[in-house]
């Protein structure tokens, strides 16, 4: 997609983060918003700016997890703008915790919402991209999508889902000869509230760990949205995004499962230091 003056966008998770700078560089490029969130403040700060910006947007309350609303969701927006040219199925959470320590419902509560978020909108929306005759499908998977790590199994197992699940469709886009371009996106460390807004150990752990990966975070929301709108104008079929990320992904190509010792010996010291081992 090079041109996106009038294209229809819709965008999940706006309220903040990607989300924000997402629907910001596409209503500077032109582009009609749908954004959505659970947080009504953090969605309407976005609208907000959006308007500000010029561009014709719409806000909308969402739980992604809830199939029967993203359903109906992308029904209404097609009715209101039209058409769907773009969907960027961005909202997302965390959770930290062992598999020992984690409960079901963290475990339900995080595969609803970056699994099965992705799913809904995906299967939701993919008809109407079908139908514009220009459409492309953005999936947020992770580094966590390429490479295990202690505490993050459920992260894990929902991003590494995102991915294969992602690059399946691309190709049954392609075999179908649909006008319909997939990407997925493997973000690295990007400085937004994730990790202080993540579930898992006491407040003084969290604040702690949220710390440590604000430290650690190389790349702005605004840089990260503008190589995903790149990535789009390429219909690139992988956007990786900030250095980390391009260290990460050849990690496990080098060392195989080898990089897992070292991850464990990390972990090990780090549950000493939290005295739980």
């Amino acid at each position: 997609m090079k041109e996106f003056t009038d294209k229809v966008a819709v965008i999940t998770g706006a309220g903040s983060g990607i989300g924000r700078a997402l629907a910001l560089g596409l209503g500077l490029r032109g582009a009609r918003l749908a954004l959505s969130d659970v947080d009504a403040e953090g969605l309407e700060g976005t609208v907000e700016a959006a308007k500000a910006q010029g561009a014709d947007v719409r806000g909308y309350s969402l739980d992604v997890s809830d199939r029967a609303a993203v359903l109906a969701h992308a029904d209404e927006v097609a009715n209101a703008f039209g058409r769907v040219n773009v969907v960027v199925n961005n909202a997302g959470v965390a959770l930290g915790a062992t598999v020992e320590d984690m409960t079901f419902e963290d475990y339900d509560w995080l595969m609803g919402i970056n699994l099965g978020g992705v799913v809904n909108g995906t299967k939701a929306f993919l008809p109407h991209l079908v139908g514009s005759g220009d459409g492309h499908l953005v999936n947020i998977s992770s580094v966590f999508g390429f490479v295990g790590v202690p505490t993050q199994s459920a992260y894990n197992a929902a991003k590494f889902a995102v991915r294969g699940f992602t690059e399946a469709l691309r190709e049954e886009m392609l075999a179908a000869r649909h006008p319909v371009a997939v990407s997925c996106v493997h973000p690295g460390g990007i400085k937004t509230n994730i990790a202080r807004h993540a579930r898992g150990g006491n407040d003084g752990d969290q604040e702690a760990a949220a710390a440590g990966f604000e430290k650690i975070a190389l790349t702005t929301p605004k840089k990260a949205a503008e190589t995903i709108i790149r990535g789009v104008e390429r219909r690139s079929a992988r956007i990786l995004i900030g250095p980390d990320a391009y260290v990460i992904d050849a990690i496990p190509r080098v060392l195989g499962s080898a990089y897992q010792r070292p991850l464990a010996t990390m972990a090990r010291l780090g549950f000493k230091r939290m005295g739980k081992n």
